[in-house]
């Protein structure tokens, strides 16, 4: 359903790769063009997020908002809800998206008590099945946010109060019915303050035994209802606490094993929250999808010269290609997908600036899959790696592979040799300036 707040943008953006610059159009990304034997619409499984793009405000620390955005009229009120449901539609469906996301209270205003939030969420809801029907647009994963008020100060499921950790169980439990019944094919569990600020007066322990029981009572409800979806973490460092307990995907990974969630619970990974990690974006995907864990992403890239979330659009082929060599060596990301967590600029506050950040994004991960392909297609990396480690192909270092030696034949061998054969160069700046004939 067109509504009349996106005036001069056509009813759907199409592919046009010789459209004049800065033109609404796509140069890179044409959705049923085939790559590797797959449609660029199933590889990418585009999606946006609700939070940023109809509920942001371009406010920052040091302001408030700037958006202009004439179909809010400000409040947090049911009515004003069910109107944003047909204007984000309206946006996904002339932007060509396949997917959106959400947190419940991004969607549905919060109540006075939980049932009235909970009441609030459903007559959303309804709106939202209605219009995922009339499109065909996909709920890629639904999660809950609780972080934002006040009652989460100390955590959700690891805060000290234990009414709290009730009140986030039945949260959670209705955030995962409502995707369920919208079709939701993962479910998030982003802990926004799931951490500690100060360890003198914190049984770290005690919270992640907390958090662990929380997710399996997740799981057990999820089962219960028949949701058939993916559960995910998604790694985040720093911010608000001084140390979050899911801080990347290392952690996250070791909390899983720790705890009996492996095959419940995969990885969503963000590239802002890998960098304030202190880690590169392919970095957490590679390490995320050598151990099978690899289940969706949050498509953005922050400013490495401010030390917070700034969650812009990723535009940076390099990145995009890096992100898509390691997504389609594991054989793509379903049924998680391409998430733009990414907020538009203070300045941009048009709400045709909307489309020109969603275009650019999506162009530059269509560009980044077809780089990545092409690299693939030459297999000039495999041929690299294989040539670095093939020592490991025969004799002793076959024998390492296959765990059929022990230190006192290592030590034998080496006294015999005298000294290891001697190292190759890494070639690190030939790689890179392949990459960039590629690019």
């Amino acid at each position: 359903m067109a509504t009349s707040y996106f005036s001069g943008v056509p009813n759907r953006i199409s592919y046009d790769p010789k459209a004049k610059k800065g033109a609404l159009a796509f140069k890179q990304y044409n959705a049923d063009e085939v790559v590797e034997g797959r449609s660029m619409r199933d590889w990418l499984r585009f999606s946006v997020c609700y939070w940023h793009t109809f509920r942001g405000t371009g406010s920052d620390p040091f302001g408030p908002g700037t958006m202009v955005r004439p179909w809010d009229d400000g409040s947090d009120s049911v009515g004003n809800a069910l109107k944003r449901v047909d204007v984000a539609f309206d946006f996904i469906d002339r932007l060509g998206a396949p997917y959106y996301c959400f947190h419940d209270r991004d969607v549905a205003p919060e109540g006075a008590t939980l049932a009235e939030s909970n009441k609030n969420f459903d007559t959303i809801a309804a709106k939202l099945k209605e219009a995922q029907a009339r499109t065909g647009i996909k709920l890629l994963w639904g999660t809950a946010n609780l972080f934002s008020n006040p009652r989460f100060m100390h955590g959700a499921s690891t805060s000290c109060n234990a009414d709290v950790f009730a009140y986030s169980a039945a949260q959670v439990k209705k955030a995962i019915e409502v995707t369920n019944e919208l079709g939701g094919e993962n479910y998030v569990f982003w802990g926004g303050r799931e951490g500690y600020m100060n360890l003198f007066n914190t049984d770290m322990k005690r919270e992640l035994d907390h958090l662990a029981k929380f997710m399996h009572m997740a799981h057990e409800h999820a089962k219960n209802i028949g949701f058939k979806g993916q559960f995910l973490f998604e790694p985040k460092p720093k911010e608000p606490t001084k140390h979050q307990y899911d801080y990347d995907a290392a952690a996250c990974l070791n909390f899983v094993r720790a705890n009996g969630l492996e095959g419940i619970v995969k990885l969503n990974i963000e590239t802002n929250h890998a960098t304030l990690a202190g880690h590169t974006m392919m970095h957490e995907l590679e390490y995320s999808s050598i151990q099978g864990a690899l289940g969706s992403i949050d498509a953005n890239t922050g400013d490495l010269l401010l030390g917070w979330d700034t969650d812009q659009f990723p535009t940076d082929i390099y990145l995009t290609t890096q992100c898509m060599l390691v997504i389609m060596k594991q054989g793509g990301l379903a049924p998680g997908g391409v998430n733009f967590d990414a907020k538009v600029r203070r300045e941009s506050f048009d709400p045709i600036d909307l489309f020109h950040a969603h275009i650019g994004g999506m162009d530059a991960f269509a560009r980044g899959l077809k780089i990545a392909a092409a690299m693939r297609k030459d297999r000039v990396f495999e041929e690299i790696v294989s040539n670095r480690y093939r020592s490991y192909d025969s004799g002793i270092g076959q024998k390492i592979d296959q765990g059929k030696t022990n230190f006192a034949e290592l030590e034998a061998y080496i006294l015999a040799k005298g000294n290891p054969d001697p190292n190759e160069s890494g070639r690190q700046e030939q790689i890179e300036n392949i990459i960039n004939e590629y690019l």
